[in-house]
């Protein structure tokens, strides 16, 4: 199996950037091939996609000012998903 697609297959980083890229736009023709590679045999991605759907979904013509975060907790659950994002 070549370096190029070993990549592909087991960077779920990139799988789930490409998934959020989708739902937030437009991505390209090698983009849309990589991630349909990636999540053919990866049912963790396919679970994130399902749940990426659904709380955009969730959250579709809320107004910004319709909710807010406080920064402490901004940060904390960034430390928290960072943290799992490096266990692969």
């Amino acid at each position: 199996m070549t370096s190029a697609l070993k990549n592909i297959i087991y960077n779920c980083k990139q799988a789930t950037f490409l998934i959020e890229k989708r739902i937030a736009g437009k991505i390209t023709a090698a983009e849309k091939l990589q991630l349909h590679v990636h999540l053919r045999g990866c049912s963790v991605c396919k679970i994130y996609q399902q749940q990426s759907i659904l709380i955009n979904k969730v959250f579709v013509g809320l107004e910004n000012s319709d909710f807010k975060l406080d920064e402490t907790f901004k940060k904390t659950l960034k430390n928290k998903i960072e943290k799992e994002m490096n266990k692969n």
